[in-house]
């Protein structure tokens, strides 16, 4: 038969292993919301991370498109410089050939 001391002594590891499974159980719900709570986290993360990668990917469109309207114009305006460099160098020698001809009326020859 069990004894009086020894009863209490099971009673007392009892309480002391039912205090301990109700922290254990406090523990594990508190582990819980904090794993709930991080995946949640990443979950936000990863959506941050795919709207800034889709951003990167629009702004590198943008440049490539926009860089190929600058070529086009750049070409544009080398075309335009040509044509002027073409009629300037025109009327460069119409000035010279108007100079020329001034020159022999104003200085008759001489014989």
């Amino acid at each position: 038969m069990v004894g009086t001391s020894e009863l209490e002594e099971m009673r007392r590891r009892l309480e002391a292993l039912e205090g301990e499974v109700a922290r254990l159980r406090e523990e594990s719900a508190t582990t819980r919301t904090l794993a709930a709570m991080a995946d949640r986290d990443v979950a936000e993360m990863r959506a941050a991370l795919r709207g800034h990668t889709q951003v990167l990917g629009a702004l590198r469109e943008t440049q490539l498109e926009q860089g190929q309207a600058t070529g086009r114009t750049l070409d544009a305006h080398g075309r335009m410089l040509e044509q002027i460099a073409g009629v300037v160098g025109s009327l460069v020698q119409g000035q010279a050939q108007i100079l020329d001809r001034l020159d022999r009326i104003a200085s008759p020859p001489q014989d």
